[in-house]
């Protein structure tokens, strides 16, 4: 897919829709967007005749078939090529996004931290998600005593479109932190960004799409406007939506979200809190990473973010020590100003409309009792222009009666937080939960009792606990940091979401369904085979004497799911299990010692160690000469079921269970199933054997550059 916008167009920011750029050809309302620090008109938003149900239709149809035709690790390696892209070309999105009042540090989590987001996506997708259509969750579920019909849960794509509605304060996170899943999924998105700073989501939407990268319908952008949005979404659909609680209420009740089965995922207001732990006092490393970290929130994009600290919860004899040392580090480094200037450290809000909103909340909070420690709600911006740009002080409050009500329900999204002090654990405790459910809290403190008494007091009403003391204060990424490997959300007034998480995020946009039928059937399904599915059988008498091919030496484009080798038997003598407790240290009793292994009730006598087992397996079942199979690189799920005792044989049963090829390499992974059983016939272990094997054999040499 590529498209670029028309330049000419300048008076309207344009959608991008169906395919092709957009914009209204006679709107008859028009929205000025400005510039955040000199109120200068950058532009103007208008949807008026957009044809929103085309554009719903447009994913339905052109980006899921284009996503539908490539599988999981395509679309991830999609991904890290766009990545790699949108890095090339990111001054371009740092030139534009200063308009918006965000410093060259700010830079750093919205633009830079939603391309390392794509990066994180396209490499846990390649290595954590198999190279199919379709998600295995957990095991099978034996529904037979005959193993003939069983049963397991898969995951696939869901049908439809993925809705993002974002907020105004990070505009290209924001975006890219929902789409890399999404896509992955193999889901088509509809971007609707926040009006004040959806200049910037449209400036990086158009690098997406003249990259080249990305399938045709696997992304559309709505600039402005989008109040039918969800009028014409179904059961098929998932919206995820940032901004304010207020607003994802209301589109909660509409009825195709209410009745009409759309998925509504939400990240809400969140009043963050900080708790400095009782053991930190004013001369400890914790207590200066707390202020620390308490200061970066503050600035960090002027405040504006939903993971910012709007609570400062400290024991009380330290109110006024964390207040101090807080105060005195916002007046010594912050410098408000325009962004684009050197030596600002601190940007304007994202529009006047936001200046005006956490100027009135301040004031809320000041009538309620709040004392301004700095700042204020006529705080001084020094030589910002706070008339023409959107400024905001810095601002401190402190509260005499720590359970003041709006403390906990008034959030000033900006550059505030408020100071209040607790008594013991148990109360910081009950503040925190105040905030009726949050994104994040930081707890401060060196002692693995406070650490473990705070999780479990404010685990459950947060999305995540960051710990910090001395040991992280230099590595930790930070309190407002969201990483894509972790979940952001959080319950209650946060939304009650889990966007991220790694492949978790991946799986909110498919429907896990129970898969019943019989092996053959569940292996034709998953492309993973089932034990007791058919099987290509060779034993090594059929190789030796040349009627079958040993799975080992098939490559990629040879090997088939199925294909299955079936050793003869090896018996075990005492002194087998002898050499080897000698050989290896492993003098374990039931090993050794005959009348103490046949006073155990596992055992009946000595017994082989588990791992000779399995070292005799590989014997049995390796091809010697050089083959496909490249390297074996682990075990997995290895279980000892029935003891093996001396004069007992083994014999083993090895098949080809997953096939992965690796879309950038000349190899791919092979999981085989591994059984062991006895002479009997009864099974001892069980295991996969992971193997890299090569695409085509003998392998094409490799590349040689001329001198």
């Amino acid at each position: 897919m590529t498209a670029t916008a028309d330049k000419t167009q300048t008076e309207i920011l344009p959608s991008f829709v169906a395919g092709s750029w957009w914009t209204p050809s006679s709107p008859q309302k028009v929205t000025d967007i400005l510039d955040a620090t000199t109120g200068a008109r950058l532009t103007g938003v208008s949807t008026d005749g957009l044809d929103t149900a085309a554009a719903i239709e447009h994913a339905r149809t052109v980006g899921q078939q284009a996503l539908g035709e490539l599988t999981i690790h395509e679309r991830a390696l999609q991904l890290k090529e766009l990545a790699l892209y949108l890095n090339s070309r990111v001054q371009e999105l740092y030139d534009v996004s200063f308009a918006t009042g965000a410093t060259q540090r700010d830079h750093a989590f919205d633009v830079d931290g939603g391309i390392g987001t794509l990066f994180t996506f396209s490499g846990k997708g390649r290595r954590e998600l198999p190279n199919s259509h379709v998600i295995i969750d957990g095991d099978v579920e034996p529904l037979s005593r005959d193993g003939s019909f069983i049963g397991e849960h898969i995951y696939q794509r869901i049908p439809g479109v993925a809705v993002q509605i974002n907020a105004f304060n990070f505009p290209v996170w924001g975006m890219l932190e929902k789409f890399a899943p999404a896509f992955v999924a193999g889901v088509p998105t509809v971007v609707k960004p926040a009006t004040p700073t959806g200049y910037v989501t449209q400036k990086c939407v158009e690098l997406m799409l003249e990259s080249g990268v990305l399938p045709e319908g696997s992304i559309q952008l709505i600039s402005g406007s989008a109040r039918d949005l969800l009028d014409h979404l179904d059961y098929r659909d998932h919206v995820a939506f940032t901004g304010s609680a207020a607003t994802a209420a209301t589109l909660k009740k509409h009825p195709n979200v209410q009745e009409g089965g759309v998925r509504f995922t939400a990240e809400t207001d969140s009043l963050n809190a900080a708790i400095l732990g009782p053991d930190a006092d004013p001369e400890s490393p914790e207590f200066e990473a707390f202020v620390k970290v308490v200061f970066q929130e503050m600035t960090v994009k002027a405040g504006q973010k939903c993971t910012a600290i709007r609570r400062v919860i400290v024991p009380q004899d330290r109110v006024e020590a964390v207040t101090a040392a807080l105060t005195e580090r916002l007046a010594a480094k912050v410098v408000l100003g325009d962004p684009r200037v050197e030596g600002t450290t601190m940007g304007a809000l994202a529009s006047k409309e936001q200046q005006g909103e956490v100027r009135g909340a301040v004031q809320r909070l000041v009538d309620a009792g709040g004392q301004v420690r700095l700042g204020g709600p006529e705080g001084s911006t020094g030589d910002a222009d706070a008339e023409s740009g959107a400024f905001f002080a810095p601002t401190v409050l402190t509260f005499e009666d720590a359970r003041t009500p709006e403390v906990h329900s008034v959030e000033a999204f900006g550059p505030v937080t408020s100071v209040i002090g607790y008594t013991d654990v148990a109360d910081a405790v009950a503040l925190a939960a105040l905030g009726s459910g949050s994104l994040v809290a930081t707890v401060a403190t060196n002692d693995g009792e406070t650490a473990r008494a705070f999780a479990a007091g404010i685990g459950a009403h947060h999305g995540r606990v960051h710990v910090l003391n001395r040991q992280t204060a230099a590595t930790t990424t930070g309190h407002g940091a969201p990483v894509p490997v972790l979940i952001h959300g959080g319950p209650g007034r946060a939304g009650g979401g889990e966007e991220l998480g790694g492949v978790r995020a991946v799986k909110h946009y498919m429907q896990r369904t129970a898969i019943q039928g019989s092996p053959d059937m569940l292996t034709a399904i998953t492309g993973v085979w089932h034990q007791g599915a058919a099987a290509h059988t060779v034993t090594r008498e059929d190789v030796e004497a040349g009627t079958a091919v040993h799975p080992f030496y098939k490559s990629l484009a040879e090997l088939t799911v199925g294909d299955q080798f079936a050793s003869g038997l090896r018996t075990v003598t005492l002194e087998d299990i002898t050499a080897f407790a000698e050989e290896t240290g492993d003098r374990f009793y039931a090993h050794t010692d005959e009348e103490a292994a046949m006073a155990n009730p596992f055992f009946p006598r000595r017994v082989a160690h588990g791992y000779l087992l399995v070292s005799w397996a590989a014997g049995l079942f390796v091809a010697p000469d050089p083959g496909p199979v490249l390297a074996n690189y682990g075990l997995e799920n290895l279980r000892f079921i029935t003891p093996v005792t001396y004069d007992d044989a083994i014999r083993v049963t090895l098949t080809a269970k997953r096939i992965t090829p690796r879309v950038s390499d000349e190899y791919g992974e092979v999981a085989w199933d591994c059984r062991i059983h006895n002479q009997k016939d009864e099974l001892c272990a069980q295991y996969d054997v992971l193997t890299l094997v090569a695409k085509t054999w003998p392998m094409a040499p490799p590349e040689t550059s001329q001198g």
